[in-house]
């Protein structure tokens, strides 16, 4: 039989019965289907008039420096250092190649620091003098932060910790030698204090210094494993010098922890003998930064590099301090170190503006689902739930900027009768600033959907760069028991002195017993007088609870360390209770400055403040602040605040003063900005490089 026959007669039997099979079936006219039109995009500024000037708000938040901070705006986004994208339209947008290796993004952070040297960004930044320099490169410092974490961070490193060690452990020996050098990027300056074994507890350090009087140098050994230097930005591959905290013995006794200056590189780069270096690797976030661990074998170190503004060395090994408590003299040494934390704490605050920028933006343009069939989809932030999420996000942030510009103001005014204010305030705010900072790009994370996710839309990369500020310069767990027992300090010393609590802003405690009202209502919910009387009673209480439980574990034969410890829960709340307290007084001061529309906007974004912090503190119930009804008063005002911050929105984020093309796409055109042609041509060419 023939094979191609029989296969040619099974196909035309099955089209057959297929044909058959479908002729049982009337043919259907294809009908027009009714499509509704495609979504568009309707910027927010056309539908939305300010009811105050944002302008004003801004200089009120970010505090100082407004013009130098826009001249920097507007350099990175001239260069194409940069990174330049044309995304939606002619909307030109900044931020990192992402997409870079790990070597690739640390060679443009620092090919970017050269740019921004040029151009006489870091003049002053170390050889300058007065507040104003200060405040300057402080403001400077928060918006290169605002384009790239690695970028702040490396600068960072360079002059507020290499730099300001020199500035304020050295003497005129060191300034006049090290400054300049460091401040034109001659030499690139590290910052060796922390330890595999040792973060926090800086008086546990394991790295040993000890004195050759017949060289006339210093010894530094890295004894074990565990007193490697380890995180030390600019160590693994660019950084020429290091200050090297370590143990200093002096004829077998040990003095404590003492900063030398200590080389690691020549002039070519290459690692000097003594010194072992190795890289920290790829990181969840800051990968721009070279982070570096370092072991020293026998490293001969000037008789001169001592850092001796507390203490020094004389060339025949005598050792000599005017302060001869080594408590004191440790608490000396460490009180400079607090420019870390305050520049962390401010800068977290900028990051948090620009998340709830670009989710706000966001919510004011995207529209989901509609209220009726047929209707228009809602905006987003017409969502009651939606504004519940990302309006208090706005009143947090104003306040955490009000908070910041009285922590930078009193660090540079600094004295050494202000150095322990200035440790827990620092400490205080650092931890809070950054703990909210995560919370805030969580939130607007979420608050995006999926756009969230896109690097380009920054916010939920900024999660990872920006998770290190809640251990670095100080866990923050740690900050807040800190102060917790420097609160416990001043009110020990009050009762056993019998005089009244004083600094601090405890004055407060030397009044009676505030009083709540049983039945709040809502004009009362909104007052600062009742705002200020539950954070007053909040406090008092929390800082009451907290010594006699301390006492109490005393009492049970428990030494006054292990009293402490034991006693953290108490000590977490109050810290918190003191340091809201504390934003909560210094919106208030700059409200009561302010007039006119202004004054009114200030006032609900306090009472936002004031009462998010109620709600979000379990303290308030479980300690009987507030009744039931009461707490139930503040939720329902709460949501009131909400309704009528939304018409606000777009200029509250306006007044953060971050220029459109630092924020992202989907804060404008999102459409424009995803579509075929937008993502064929985004590259931008400039004339700066």
């Amino acid at each position: 039989m023939d094979i191609s026959f029989a296969s040619s007669e099974r196909v035309s039997r099955r089209s057959a019965i297929i044909g058959r099979h479908l002729s049982q079936y009337p043919a259907y006219s294809l009908l027009p289907i009714d499509l509704s039109p495609c979504i568009s995009y309707s910027p927010p500024e056309g539908s939305v008039k300010a009811a105050f000037d944002s302008q004003k708000l801004r200089q009120i938040l970010d505090g100082h420096d407004v013009e130098s901070r826009d001249w920097l705006f507007r350099l990175m986004e001239g260069s194409s250092l940069f990174c330049p994208q044309r995304r939606g339209g002619n909307r030109v947008f900044v931020l990192p190649d992402y997409d870079q290796s790990m070597d690739q993004q640390r060679e443009m952070t620092m090919r970017r620091i050269q740019f921004l040297l040029e151009h006489g960004v870091f003049d002053g930044w170390l050889t300058g003098s007065g507040h104003e320099v200060e405040l300057r490169r402080f403001a400077l410092n928060e918006c290169i932060g605002l384009y790239d974490h690695s970028l702040a961070i490396k600068l960072g490193v360079h002059f507020f910790l290499w730099g300001g060690a020199i500035q304020f452990f050295g003497t005129k020996r060191h300034h006049d030698k090290w400054l300049r050098d460091t401040e034109n990027y001659l030499i690139k300056g590290c910052f060796a204090m922390t330890e595999l074994g040792h973060g926090s507890n800086v008086r546990g350090i394991e790295t040993v210094s000890t004195y050759d009087s017949n060289t006339q140098e210093f010894l530094i050994n890295t004894p074990c494993e565990s007193a490697q230097k380890y995180w030390i930005g600019g160590a693994a591959k660019h950084g020429t010098h290091t200050i090297i905290f370590s143990q200093l013995h002096i004829n077998g006794s040990s003095q404590g922890v003492h900063a030398f200056i200590g080389q690691i590189r020549d002039p070519n780069g290459n690692i000097m003998p003594n010194v072992r270096i190795a890289d920290c690797g790829h990181k969840i976030g800051l990968n721009g930064v070279d982070n570096g661990r370092i072991w020293f074998d026998n490293l001969r170190v000037p008789r001169e590099n001592l850092l001796n503004s507390v203490a020094d060395v004389l060339p025949d090994g005598q050792y000599v301090s005017s302060i001869k408590n080594p408590d004191q003299r440790f608490a000396a040494f460490m009180a400079p170190l607090t420019s870390g934390r305050v520049n962390i704490a401010v800068s977290s605050v900028y990051i948090s503006k620009m998340a709830v920028a670009i989710a706000v933006r966001y919510g004011l343009t995207r529209r989901a689902f509609s209220v009726a069939p047929n209707d228009v989809e809602v905006l987003l932030l017409d969502y009651p739930s939606h504004q519940r999420r990302i309006l208090p996000l706005i009143a947090k942030a104003c306040a955490m900027s009000i908070a910041g510009n009285y922590l930078k103001k009193i660090f540079v005014n600094r004295s050494s009768d202000t150095s322990k204010m200035i440790h827990i305030y620092s400490s205080a705010l650092k931890a809070t600033h950054t703990w909210q900072n995560m919370k805030t790009l969580q939130e607007c994370r979420e608050a995006c959907g999926g756009q969230g996710l896109k690097t380009e839309n920054r916010v939920g990369l900024l999660k990872g760069e920006f998770d290190v500020q809640s251990t670095f310069e100080g866990d923050n767990n740690v900050l807040m028991q800190q102060v917790s027992k420097a609160l416990l300090s001043e009110y020990i010393s009050a009762q056993k002195k019998k005089k009244p609590l004083e600094g601090l802003g405890l004055e407060h405690m030397n009044s009676p017993y505030p009083v709540i009202p049983a039945n709040l209502t809502s004009s009362a919910v909104r007052s600062i007088e009742f705002q200020n009387n539950i954070f007053f009673l909040r406090e008092r209480d929390l800082l009451s609870r907290y010594a006699n439980e301390v006492y109490e574990y005393q009492g049970q034969g428990e030494s006054k360390e292990s009293a402490v410890l034991l006693s953290y829960q108490l000590a977490e709340e109050l810290a918190r209770a003191f340091t809201e307290r504390t934003i909560l007084q210094l919106f208030a001061e700059v409200e009561n400055s302010a007039a006119g529309p202004l004054k009114g906007v200030l006032g609900l974004l306090r009472s936002m403040y004031a009462l998010i912090c109620i709600e979000e503190d379990a303290s308030f119930l479980r300690y009987g602040y507030l009744s039931l009804g009461n707490a139930d008063a503040v939720r329902k005002e709460v949501m009131k605040l909400c309704g009528e911050m939304r018409p606000h929105a777009l200029a509250l984020v306006d007044s953060f003063g971050i220029p459109d093309s630092f924020l992202s796409p989907i804060a404008f055109d999102w459409i424009e900005a995803n579509s075929w042609t937008c993502s064929n041509t985004r590259k931008v060419q400039h004339a700066f490089m």
